[in-house]
Order: structure tokens, then sequence, then C-alpha cells
């Protein structure tokens, strides 16, 4: 991309940033791929992204979610 966007990924900074932005799913929009390399590319960061992004918080959710009720489950037998 650097190659076809030099103004955009001109450093290591603006291509951490880049990666952090769309591997968190936040995707600000200030940089993105314009060449079909690296919009497949980006296709597999954000399927990593999401994975390790939705995974962990269905985990801790479903964890929470059992915690609530059984706080609800014993406040009905008292």
């Amino acid at each position: 991309e650097r190659g076809a966007q030099p103004e955009v990924f001109r450093s290591v900074f603006s291509s951490l940033w880049w990666a952090v932005t769309t591997l968190t799913t936040v995707g600000y929009g200030d940089s993105y791929p314009v060449t079909l390399g690296g919009r497949i590319f980006t296709f597999f960061v954000l399927m990593i992204g999401l994975g390790v992004v939705a995974i962990p918080s269905g985990i801790v959710a479903a964890a929470l979610a059992k915690v609530r009720e059984g706080e609800t489950k014993s406040g009905m037998e008292d």
C-alpha cells in the first residue's frame, strides 16, 4: 500500500495506526487500502480482529450472564 498511497502510509506509526484501528474494528476511515492486494490483506486482518474482539467478548458476556442468573435464583430462594 505504501507505493500506492505514500501520503497515507508514510511511516511505521501510520501503518501501526491502520493495523490497530482495523484489528479493533474501529476503522476511523482515515487510512484504508486502495489496491486489490491491500484490500484482500485487510479482509483477513478484519476477520482476525473480529475473532480477537468478538470471541472473548462473548465468553465474558456468557460468564456474566451465568453469575447474574445465579444471583437471581439465590434471591428468589430467600
